[in-house]
């Protein structure tokens, strides 16, 4: 029983972990600097016209979800990332500009990424049909084979989810230190006593991912144990 135990809170740690973590990083490195030269929008709209790349838009939306539309061809970003002048916002402005630098370079892995999102989109739209219907039909009249239809449009739909997200993360990691982290370095944009914290910066990008890959996992794992 303390065997489980333990290893439920292992299980809970490793999903969690990395998501509070980058979480802390983010916030961390929020506070409003005066020696900045620009907000995150004003970064990403500089880099733009900088390295040519007719077309893409900088755009501020509500929320948190800061990403790249190759479709679209925008940056949208944040409230506080757009108008923010800290390190968190520059950071995360440059890293989503690396991904609008991948689309115009034609990086393989962001092409295959966008290609395999919109069909998870149609993938998941199914799979929650058939897990939620046949999950309620099981329950008003049992059917013969109904149950093991259920088991594996759930299971394949966690499954989808984790290649999706295990796909993302290289991606990732290009736009964060291929991309972004040398523009900021050799362009100036930080000064050098910044750099730590915007790698930290640039790993929590990466790792919010990775937390969404092992949430995906558990619940693979779920429904497998199911």
């Amino acid at each position: 029983m303390i065997l489980l135990l333990l290893g439920g809170l292992v299980m809970l740690a490793l999903v969690f972990g990395p998501n509070l973590w980058a979480q802390s990083v983010i916030r961390q490195h929020k506070v409003e600097r005066s020696d900045c030269p620009g907000s995150g929008g004003e970064l990403a709209e500089h880099l733009v016209t900088q390295f040519g790349l007719d077309g893409v838009t900088v755009e501020a939306l509500p929320g948190d979800g800061d990403h790249y539309d190759p479709d679209a061809k925008a940056i949208r970003l944040s409230p506080d990332v757009f108008n923010g002048r800290s390190v968190t916002a520059v950071t995360v402005a440059a890293h989503e500009f690396g991904h609008a630098l991948q689309d115009h370079e034609g990086h393989t892995g962001l092409k295959r990424r966008t290609v395999m999102v919109k069909q998870a989109q149609w993938i998941d739209r199914i799979g929650s049909f058939v897990v939620m219907g046949g999950s309620a039909m099981l329950m008003v009249a049992p059917v013969r084979g109904l149950g093991m239809i259920v088991l594996v449009a759930g299971v394949g739909l966690s499954l989808v989810r984790v290649i999706v997200h295990f796909l993302t993360l290289p991606v990732e990691i290009d736009a964060s230190f291929n991309k972004a982290l040398p523009i900021l370095e050799r362009e100036g944009y930080l000064p050098a006593k910044d750099m730590p914290a915007a790698r930290n910066i640039l790993r929590a990008c990466a790792m919010t991912y990775v937390a969404a890959s092992l949430g995906s996992l558990l619940n693979l794992l779920r429904w497998v144990r199911r």
